[in-house]
């Protein structure tokens, strides 16, 4: 297998987080953003989407989605499951990967590409250039406190984002969390669960990936 990471970015170290849960040792191949590799002829040979991870099968298959390589590496590599093991836990797991996705993920991502000078013309991943819209990133900061009192509701009643073990709703969740920083907004104080949750998942060794 080869992978393609960039290690600034959050979306890849989800997927080195999951590969490091795995206890497994992946060839890999830093792709750096800063620089626009995902943008050159090379990188795009290999995934026109210019989109980093990327994971490159034994069997030769091309997998460019987080999500896609979640489960290829679950399905050839069970143990330890990452993505549940009965039929609820699988949903509860993908439920909560696509939530913390698409309500913190994505809002951090639109504050910040549509601000940062650095995404000037690159207000959107891929190989097509888009303009920045600075109100777009006015929302952007509320929705990720939002998801924090969803978080910390949820947190309160499991130990866990998704089902009661460590999941890679867990490594979505954190991963996200952690990348707001970026956009300078944090964990409130008062929210003890997220904390101490935050605080767990931190200190396991696939987080110093």
């Amino acid at each position: 297998m080869l992978f393609y990471d960039c290690s600034t970015a959050p979306s890849p170290r989800r997927a080195r987080m999951f590969v490091a849960e795995k206890g497994l040792e992946i060839e890999t191949r830093d792709i750096s953003i800063a620089k626009g590799e995902q943008l050159s002829d090379a990188f795009r040979a290999v995934n026109p989407g210019a989109t980093i991870p990327v994971l490159v099968t034994d069997e030769g298959t091309t997998l460019t989605e987080n999500l896609g390589i979640a489960a290829y590496l679950e399905a050839r590599f069970p143990e330890p499951p990452l993505m549940g093991r009965t039929a609820d836990e699988k949903g509860e797991v993908l439920m909560w990967s696509a939530v913390a996705e698409q309500q913190c993920g994505a809002p951090i991502a639109e504050t910040l590409r549509n601000t940062h000078p650095s995404f000037k013309d690159r207000a959107i991943t891929g190989p097509a250039n888009h303009a920045q819209i600075p109100e777009l990133a006015q929302r952007g900061a509320g929705r990720v406190r939002t998801f924090y009192d969803l978080l910390e509701t949820r947190l309160r009643e499991s130990d866990f984002v998704a089902a009661d073990s460590f999941t890679l709703a867990d490594i979505t969740t954190f991963v996200f969390v952690d990348f707001a920083r970026i956009i300078k907004v944090r964990i409130p104080t008062e929210n003890a669960a997220t904390l101490a949750w935050f605080d767990t998942i931190q200190a396991r060794a696939s987080a110093q990936r």
